[in-house]
């Protein structure tokens, strides 16, 4: 319980009660892509998340796998340095990257084994229907240890793309984190997609819903009905905020909403929220440091939510669960 007095700090408060909880868990990342902006990409920075998706090519193509070890290295100590006890970060697998990026993540784990508990995913940026693409997802499934989701890569096939991905699942007994609803689009409706798809493979607790920031775009009796599929379903949400702010407006009309998932309505609905960075200092986000406590600040200011208790919880138990830890 997190004690109020006055003439308080309340950011040191929040920190000292997420230290009390084992420390920091940061549920979403893309170390493997961290520290690589540049004049060319900060010029290109405005494009569209999926134009993104290819604009990240030349520099994937150049990075051997000891370049990606360092950048990885670099990001993990950024996470031990503020007190992360916990993280998980998507590593690109497909024909562009090959397997260097997951080969170089896994060392890096090793590593740092005995400071922070380091989970693996397999980015599928270039899908999993595509033949190669699909190839290339397979053969990550060793490697990781969460198996990741894309779907909106795949459109029109998003519903393929999760058959394919939670039947990995089952195979492997893995959990899934699954990219969705990114772009805060009222049209966008794979958040519940992605619920039923999850109880159609019967993996109920299983799967993670990245993002949903689209689900706040919805009317709000049918947030309410998403929110009880989600419940059934077992989904859990995570939520990074610099990213999910940073989205580019779309010229639809909606209720009047902040660009992030409609994060207390979910906890309210019984759903579990974790907290992530998401991308550092990259195309998709270049002024991201991987700092959690920004994140969480963003997270509440965005909002507008200041249950302190539940801060702590989504900044720590409820990213141990999101995790599978």
């Amino acid at each position: 319980m997190v004690k109020k007095t006055d003439g308080w700090d309340l950011k040191r408060l929040l920190v000292e009660e997420i230290k009390k909880q084992g420390g920091w868990v940061n549920t979403h990342a893309h170390f493997d892509r961290a520290y690589t902006i540049s004049p060319k990409l900060l010029n290109q920075a405005h494009a569209l998340m999926e134009r993104k998706w290819t604009l990240v090519d030349p520099m994937k193509r150049a990075s051997s796998e000891e370049v990606y070890e360092a950048r990885i290295e670099r990001a993990v100590r950024a996470m031990i340095s503020q007190g992360v006890s916990a993280c998980a970060t998507f590593i690109d697998v497909d024909p562009v990257a090959g397997l260097r990026a997951i080969k170089a993540a896994l060392k890096v784990k090793k590593k740092y084994a005995g400071k922070i508990t380091m989970l693996l995913i397999n980015q599928v940026l270039k899908g999993v229907i595509d033949e190669d693409s699909r190839r290339w997802a397979e053969k990550a499934l060793e490697y990781v240890d969460i198996i990741g989701g894309n779907p909106s890569k795949d459109r029109p096939q998003p519903r393929k793309h999760l058959d394919i991905v939670l039947g990995w699942a089952k195979k492997t007994g893995k959990m899934v984190h699954v990219h969705i609803d990114q772009e805060n689009n009222p049209k966008e409706h794979d958040t519940e997609l992605l619920a039923r798809k999850t109880i159609e493979h019967g993996l109920e607790g299983k799967v993670v819903a990245v993002h949903s920031i689209s689900v706040g775009a919805q009317p709000k009796k049918r947030r309410k009905e998403i929110y009880k599929l989600m419940k059934a379903a077992g989904l859990m949400v995570v939520c990074s905020p610099s990213a999910a702010i940073s989205m580019k407006p779309l010229s639809y009309r909606t209720e009047i909403h902040n660009s992030i998932a409609p994060v207390p309505e979910l906890l309210d609905a019984g759903i579990t929220v974790g907290l992530g960075c998401d991308n550092i200092g990259d195309i998709f986000q270049p002024l991201v440091d991987g700092d959690m406590f920004t994140e969480l600040r963003f997270l509440a200011e965005a909002c507008r939510f200041y249950e302190l208790d539940q801060l702590v919880k989504i900044a720590t138990i409820n990213g141990k669960k999101v995790l599978g830890i």
